[in-house]
């Protein structure tokens, strides 16, 4: 037996004669106070001894044990040294050791182990550095609350963490700002890097989206150089980062009017040494007085960024143009029509279909005229593009009132982010805005 193997320190254990072995097995286990952690063991007396949590047995669950088995036979409570670890805690998931951990507190606490208890712990969780944040659907029986700060040091311990939060609901303020409850630790600041890019912010204030990672990589494998890029809604730097660490813009105007996301954004500005590239807007965009300035714009809310594509139409450069990036929540059902309408075909000769592996491109109208091809995932694919196009005629259109001359918008890209709920889709649209001018110098 490896040394390893062994715990030294002893354990509670309940012993019987190996005939009822396993009836106690399945009755301590029932209870929820065998001790999983040690592998029933046979005592040099012939007996079995099966680990039991905290202090084992009281007096009623022993004699209730006791009554299971014909008068005289062994059933008593021991303690046993150099108990041998089972297999299962050798190679014990984050999730069972919780679930191990919480089953010995709760006993030694004097309450009793339930199913309503073991449905209510956590499957899953977001660590970022020392925090651990818990779901909001975790830890919502009466009694978890009953136990005080102990129960969180127990959890905190046994999922390698310092601190804890509790995500809630998400509020339907204007910021949509989380409801996060620090359990342990002292404030909810915590740091995550990126794609080399180093975020701060306080969880209870803030969030990190996790599912746009992949549009953050696109952004800073954009080539920027030179630019002047307006970020409308920048949050604590989700996408302005990338645009001044990775994608070389030369200039970033980020806008963002909730005080505690402006926080973290200066301090990342800082963390990552761009602060000098970037001024920053706090308050509503709407209001921004800026105009006739972005070579590019990002319009990264959803579920929809529409509030502010007059804003951006105002903040392109009027002698050449520039990129739209535009966010937002695309419904799409496979029982709808897999045709564009016929306006919107005959509409615009620079046309971006759909090819098989899901991207737009220029030119491709085959597919919407396969037959065999007309599966749910690319009627999807279509109502994508319809969206596209009639946004691109919605910008076109809000760009000549604002310039009374004509512009032209092109569908240069559209990407799938992420999937919202169910047939809504998380959708970017890059589109790229010129006024017809002869003469115009895109090198501008």
């Amino acid at each position: 037996m490896a040394a390893e193997d062994v715990c030294s320190s002893g354990t509670a254990a309940f012993v019987t004669e190996p005939q009822f072995a396993q009836l106690f097995r399945k009755l301590l286990q029932k209870e929820g106070i065998l001790d999983r952690r040690y592998r029933v063991q046979k005592l040099p007396d012939g007996t079995m001894a099966l680990p039991v949590m905290g202090q084992g047995l009281k007096a009623q669950q022993l004699q209730e044990l006791k009554d299971k088995i014909p008068p005289g036979r062994i059933c008593a409570l021991s303690w046993i040294q150099n108990p041998i670890l089972s297999k299962a805690a050798k190679v014990q998931s984050p999730v069972q050791k919780l679930r191990d951990e919480l089953q010995r507190f709760i006993s030694t606490s004097g309450a009793t182990w339930s199913e309503e208890l073991e449905g209510d712990l956590p499957s899953s969780w977001q660590r970022h550095g020392d925090l651990v944040l818990l779901s909001e659907n975790s830890f919502k029986a009466t009694l978890w609350g009953e136990l005080g700060e102990e129960l969180w040091e127990v959890v905190a311990g046994a999922l390698g963490a310092r601190r804890l939060a509790k995500r809630g609901p998400v509020q339907s303020d204007v910021f949509r700002s989380p409801t996060v409850t620090l359990l342990l630790g002292q404030d909810g600041w915590v740091e995550h890097v990126d794609n080399g890019i180093r975020y701060m912010f306080d969880v209870t204030r803030c969030m990190l989206s996790p599912g746009n990672i992949t549009e953050k990589l696109r952004i800073a494998s954009l080539l920027c150089a030179g630019e002047v890029v307006v970020d409308l809604y920048a949050g604590i730097g989700y996408f302005t980062l990338p645009y001044l660490v990775h994608a070389g813009a030369a200039f970033v105007h980020a806008c963002e009017w909730n005080p505690y996301a402006v926080e973290a954004l200066r301090k990342n500005l800082e963390l990552n040494g761009v602060q000098d590239k970037c001024h920053v807007h706090q308050g509503d965009n709407r209001k921004l007085q800026l105009k006739d300035v972005a070579d590019r714009v990002n319009l990264g809310l959803i579920p929809t960024s529409e509030a502010g594509w007059p804003v951006a139409c105002q903040l392109l450069r009027k002698d050449v143009g520039g990129v739209l990036h535009i966010h937002q929540n695309v419904e799409s059902f496979p029982t709808k029509a897999l045709e564009l309408p016929h306006n919107l075909m005959s509409e615009r000769s620079d046309k971006q279909l759909l090819a098989e592996e899901g991207k737009m491109v220029p030119g491709d109208h085959s597919i919407l005229q396969d037959a065999e091809r007309r599966t749910p995932a690319l009627a999807a694919k279509c109502e994508w593009q319809i969206w596209a196009e009639l946004t691109a005629i919605r910008i076109r259109d809000l760009l000549q009132e604002l310039d009374n001359k004509e512009w032209r918008t092109t569908i240069l890209h559209i990407e799938q982010v992420k999937s919202y709920a169910p047939h809504v889709q998380h959708l970017v649209l890059d589109l790229e805005c010129r006024p017809f001018a002869e003469n115009v110098d895109l090198e501008a």
